[in-house]
């Protein structure tokens, strides 16, 4: 059974930095695309960024240049450095696994997904 955990959440100031990682089990993911989503109260689930099977990244437009994701086939974990947080960043972070070694920011392209782990930046 596949299983995707994050972990790291928690409240920070406006300002401030978290880092997420996110372990998975059941399935190695060195040969395939990871990602991070994200879902504030009230709106609809968001891409974060992504990272290919060959380590190239892309992120969302709102995180860009304070956000970086980055991965480790050996430990198949994948994590997300945010810095800079903004207020505007608090919503539920999920990681998500795909079955394609090149994905995109379409999170139908993903097929395994965790629970997600709340980050709450302050004002």
């Amino acid at each position: 059974q596949v299983q995707l955990v994050e972990s790291g959440g928690g409240l920070v100031q406006a300002g401030g930095s978290l880092r997420l990682s996110c372990a998975a089990s059941g399935r190695s993911f060195s040969g395939y695309a990871m990602g991070w989503f994200r879902q504030a109260p009230g709106k609809e689930r968001e891409p974060v960024a992504h990272i290919n099977s060959g380590g190239t990244t892309n992120y969302a437009d709102s995180v860009k240049g304070r956000f970086t994701i980055s991965r480790d086939n050996a430990k198949n974990t994948v994590d997300l450095q945010m810095n800079t947080l903004k207020p505007e960043d608090t919503a539920v972070y999920y990681c998500a696994g795909s079955r394609l070694p090149v994905a995109t920011m379409n999170p139908r392209v993903y097929s395994y997904w965790g629970q997600g782990t709340q980050v709450t930046v302050s004002s």
